[in-house]
């Protein structure tokens, strides 16, 4: 029993706690203002099931009176079981005594702002619910809401709110973008206990021209037509650069060589531009972003362009810069002939150029680096080799001029004008060395050359130079060429080679003379001492012409030496200072053999001579020569003894005389 006592005083004030709970539904806040209306939707439920409310007090900017326990301020409505609603005309409650408490206040008032208190009562219990009212003197400006991001071209849709709503006070929302109205969609007004608004939506497409453009959304009393409010944002559209353009900073014209100076320029760009980009891409000189500057310009410079970079990148139009320069590209066209020149043709020569700016020019020739005639167009008659040569043409204009490349103008020809010439000097020393050349005028070169000597003969050399090397006197005289080519032949007149003697050439001649002269001198003193000699053999050989003698040679194997005293059969002669002469002398041998020889005046042993006309008399001879080699077959055994000894025999007298043996050769002499 005393456990049951508390629980049934729990269960007892859980009742009471559920009875005193009352729920209600509806906005927290109402926005309005004088002289419009206010809507309130409410919803309730009292705790008690089956409970109805007996009576509802609305009152606005509501106190606690503590001394009396109870409410108190301005009533709005009143509705008592009893009484009848107090300004019905103004406040109009629209719900019921179960669960609808709607109210609705028109025309709402600026003191209607506050706390608004709704006062109800039932058999189980009461309640007071607080409504906050937000009442001002204007209408209160819509809200616009914005995405996060609004991209060019890229379609968005934007809201107008209005957080208010009443069946009794019609409104609209207008747009504007800029000054141009805009059409919404079908408004959309929300009256629940959750929400009350009035919203309008508007689907748009923004353009970059947009950006920074006001938005307007204005708040019109529908019934009266006049505008009570309205809210302006400004649209922040994300776009590239636009209308990007190049400017020439350069007072024009700009010539060849020129510093040039451009910048880029655009008109809107959201997020703002942070870098440029430039085409032709090169080694470019960018001053300050967006400015450039291009240094000693190009004749052929390509157009410029330029871009404007954010997030993304916006190009310019390219813009030629239309340098000034030179004619281009000038050359000497050959016109006509369009075979060979030959000399008689008609030539007809043309200047042309690849372009210039500006395009009025003046053409002048020049040939050989001369200045020569002015004219597009250089034209010969009747050409000869004298105009052959180096022709070049100018193109001037305003800017400056161009010379083209010097071009050869060929003129074919036969050989002329040949000529031989001599090096290094027409007159040259015998065993030197001549040059002669054949010097020819011709085109094309002449391709053979012949020579001819003084005689018109043929020399069979065909190069253009002749060399004689070393020269001779024979090589004196004319000579001249012959050149020919494919188109003709010339010859030259003669040039004359003079050779002369050396001086060494002259000394040998001389000595050569005097040499001669000296030799028959010599020869005719020979002749003259041989013919005594011979006179001197003849008178002492006359006896003996007619004896049948025999002559012979003999060689002595040995050194010769005096006869030995005891051997009177080996009598002869040593003179040893004649060595090198002719020796001659004349053995007499007497009848006996006993004969005592003596010693002679000349050193040589001699007998008592008989008369000359004995037939026993020899005659002995030494020819003594130095030695030159071997005397036919015979080899010399002692280099000393290189003499001939030549004897006659006569008549050796009676009896045979013993040969001694000491190596003595005979060599026999037959004519």
């Amino acid at each position: 029993m005393h456990l049951l006592g508390p629980l049934f005083l729990l269960l007892e004030y859980l009742a009471f706690s559920n009875s005193s709970t009352w729920n209600f539904e509806h906005p927290a806040t109402l926005y309005a203002w004088e002289g419009a209306c206010v809507w309130i939707p409410c919803r309730y439920r009292i705790p008690v099931h089956g409970t109805v409310m007996e009576n509802l007090t609305v009152y606005q900017n509501y106190v606690f009176d503590n001394k009396t326990k109870d409410y108190s301020g301005t009533i709005l409505y009143e509705n008592m079981k009893s009484q009848v609603p107090v300004s019905p005309e103004r406040v109009k409650y629209l719900g019921d005594n179960k669960s609808n408490c709607t109210l609705r206040i028109h025309p709402v008032k600026a003191q209607d702002n506050g706390q608004l208190g709704l006062r109800m009562t039932s058999k189980s219990g009461k309640w007071m619910e607080k409504i906050v009212l937000n009442i001002s003197k204007t209408a209160p400006p819509p809200r616009i809401e914005l995405p996060p991001e609004i991209w060019e071209s890229r379609e968005v849709t934007l809201t107008c709110m209005l957080n208010f709503a009443c069946f009794e006070y019609q409104i609209k929302l207008l747009w504007l973008l800029g000054e141009s109205p805009q059409h919404p969609s079908v408004p959309l007004t929300s009256l629940t206990t959750e929400t009350i608004f009035t919203q309008s939506q508007l689907t748009l497409q923004p353009q970059w021209s947009d950006h920074g453009k006001n938005l307007t959304c204005q708040v019109w009393n529908d019934a009266a037509n006049r505008l009570l409010s309205q809210e302006t944002v400004w649209l922040d559209v994300k776009h590239s650069p636009k209308e990007v353009t190049m400017v020439i900073q350069n007072p024009t014209p700009i010539r060849e060589g020129d510093n040039v100076t451009l910048s880029c320029n655009y008109n809107s760009s959201n997020p703002r531009v942070t870098r440029y980009e430039w085409s032709p891409p090169g080694s470019w000189k960018e001053l300050e972003p967006g400015v450039l500057m291009i240094q000693k310009v190009a004749w052929n410079a390509m157009p410029f362009t330029c871009a404007a970079c954010n997030l993304w990148c916006s190009w310019a139009q390219p813009v030629s810069l239309q340098v000034q320069y030179a004619p281009r590209d000038v050359k000497v066209l050959w016109i006509s002939p369009r075979s060979e020149i030959h000399s008689g043709h008609a030539v007809l020569l043309r200047c042309n150029f690849s372009s210039s700016r500006p395009t009025d020019v003046h053409f002048f020739w020049k040939k050989n680096g001369i200045f020569l005639k002015e004219g597009r167009e250089l034209s010969f008659g009747s050409i000869s080799p004298e105009d052959a040569g180096s022709y070049s043409c100018v193109v001037r204009n305003s800017i400056g001029q161009s010379t083209s490349e010097a071009w050869e103008l060929p003129v074919l020809y036969a050989p002329r004008r040949l000529r031989v010439s001599i090096s290094p000097k027409d007159s040259v020393m015998e065993g030197k060395k001549a040059v002669l050349t054949c010097e020819s005028d011709a085109n094309p070169p002449v391709s053979r050359y012949t020579w001819f000597d003084w005689n018109n003969q043929n020399l069979h050399h065909d190069h253009q130079t002749l060399r004689l090397d070393p020269v001779k006197v024979q090589h004196s005289g004319a000579y001249w060429c012959q050149g020919n080519n494919r188109l003709g032949v010339d010859r030259s007149p003669p040039s004359t080679l003079t050779v002369y003697y050396s001086p060494q050439t002259i000394s040998r001649r001389v000595a050569l003379g005097l040499g001669l002269c000296l030799v028959i001198l010599f020869l005719a003193f020979l002749g003259v001492k041989f013919q005594g000699s011979w006179k001197r053999i003849q008178s002492q050989q006359g006896p003996q012409e007619n004896s049948s003698g025999q002559s012979f040679f003999v060689r002595n194997n040995k050194i010769r030496r005096a006869p030995l005293p005891e051997d009177p059969q080996s009598l002869g002669c040593y003179n040893p200072v004649m060595e090198d002469s002719i020796s001659y002398a004349t053995l007499r041998f007497p009848v006996g053999e006993t004969d005592t020889p003596r010693i002679g005046d000349a050193g040589t042993p001699e007998v008592h001579r008989p008369s000359l006309n004995r037939d026993n008399t020899v005659t002995y001879s030494v020819v003594q020569k130095r030695q030159v080699g071997d005397y036919e077959n015979v080899i010399p055994d002692v280099p000393e003894d290189d003499g001939i000894h030549y004897s006659e025999l006569v008549h050796l007298g009676l009896g045979e005389r013993p040969l001694r043996q000491e190596g003595v050769e005979y060599v026999t002499l037959k004519h």
